[in-house]
């Protein structure tokens, strides 16, 4: 396609700027060093209008077209996850516990292709804003952005996000038209009771005995109340306890975890039934209990209308029969969650190819296929091809 031909240019450049992302991972709100960098990319392309410091580090470049025209959204997150890298590549992570192992530095590098090409050509009607996110990964950063107001301020009316997907086909895309991605919820509990001398367990309260009981009876809430039909996840990932010698009861344990589901009041349950269960069983064991509670980040739910756009232009970039319209939603997050809930959009997943899983210390975003995925936002972007001129 021509698109992708005028791309190929690009190559080399998207390249160094992954690479370099890849190198200095930065997380959550404090990415200086990546918004620096961001940032004069877009200035070197000649964008029209760069806002900096939206949550901290996020920006929302502009760039406008010929003739009057909708202003289309282009979203990418620039965060990394805390972990440590053990891919061997020459442009492993340099920042000790942080690596880029979700895909975010791909992400920025499409969306920067994206808008040097349209810089370049500004062959469509209206504007399109591109949003460079800060904190996806340790959530919220979405809707911080939205919350300063980018939506009505730049009067954004439709919005897209692109997101790697591994062990999807290389160069494949994959949508839904309602609910891509669960909301989800985190709970943390702990348990105060008396510690004590292990010889003696009549004369103490056994930690461990209630925290393995409580993580049982936990599973019985995905098992038996909630409908068998509905997708709903409880996990229990975190327990400590016994930090004390070996011969001594520990005190305040905690276990903690995490509800996905895509239902409210699937996620009004969940919560219902972690107290009741709780309580019921630190009663039982002799023990008081302290919950906390959240209800986190709401379901990313597609526009049908958007959704069915998406998979248009991206069918028309790599043909139908690399498009699977019907993918059964995740239990994944995304706050971009919050920005569909305002504005009328849709969420798409391109595929990585054979990969590591993401956050795996081993995983790294496919350079191969970021010439297609900037291509595909371009397609976005144009093609609100009803305004091409």
């Amino acid at each position: 396609m021509p698109v992708i031909n005028r791309f190929a240019g690009y190559a080399d450049d998207m390249k160094e700027w992954r690479h370099w992302l890849h190198l200095n991972p930065e997380l959550g709100l404090e990415l200086p060093k990546t918004a620096a960098y961001v940032a004069a990319r877009l200035r070197s392309f000649g964008v029209d209008e760069l806002q900096e410091g939206i949550a901290q580090t996020g920006m929302v470049a502009i760039i406008s077209g010929q003739g009057a025209g909708p202003t289309i959204c282009l979203r990418a997150d620039m965060d990394a996850p805390p972990s440590t890298e053990a891919t061997g590549a020459a442009h492993a992570s340099e920042t000790p516990r942080y690596m880029h192992g979700c895909g975010q530095d791909g992400h920025t590098t499409m969306l920067l292709g994206t808008a040097r090409h349209l810089a370049e050509t500004r062959r469509f009607r209206g504007r399109v804003a591109l949003i460079y996110q800060p904190t996806e990964e340790l959530g919220g950063g979405d809707l911080l952005m939205a919350a300063a107001g980018i939506m009505k301020q730049f009067d954004i009316s439709q919005v897209f996000a692109l997101h790697n997907g591994p062990n999807m086909g290389g160069g494949t895309f994959a949508i839904n038209s309602g609910p891509m991605l669960a909301g989800a919820d985190q709970f943390k509990i702990i348990f105060e009771g008396p510690g004590g001398h292990a010889a003696r367990p009549d004369l103490t309260r056994d930690a461990l005995l209630v925290v393995v009981d409580t993580v049982q009876a936990l599973q019985t809430v995905a098992a038996r109340d909630r409908p068998g039909y509905e997708p709903f996840v409880l996990t229990v990932s975190q327990v400590r306890a016994g930090k004390e010698a070996t011969n001594v009861f520990g005190m305040a344990p905690m276990l903690g975890g995490t509800v996905r589901a895509f239902l409210a009041e699937m996620r009004e349950m969940a919560k219902r039934r972690v107290h009741e269960i709780t309580v019921a069983q630190a009663a039982a064991f002799g023990f008081s209990v302290s919950i906390t509670y959240t209800n986190d980040i709401p379901p990313t739910v597609n526009d049908p209308d958007k959704a069915t756009f998406a998979a248009e232009v991206a069918s028309e970039l790599v043909g139908a029969d690399a498009v699977d319209n019907h993918l059964i939603p995740r239990m994944g997050v995304e706050d971009f969650s919050y920005t569909v809930e305002g504005r009328p959009g849709a969420y798409m997943w391109i595929g990585q190819g054979e990969c590591p899983a993401q956050h795996q210390p081993t995983y790294d975003f496919n350079d191969d296929i970021a010439l297609l995925g900037a291509g595909f936002s371009l397609g976005r972007a144009c093609a609100i091809a009803r305004y091409l001129t």
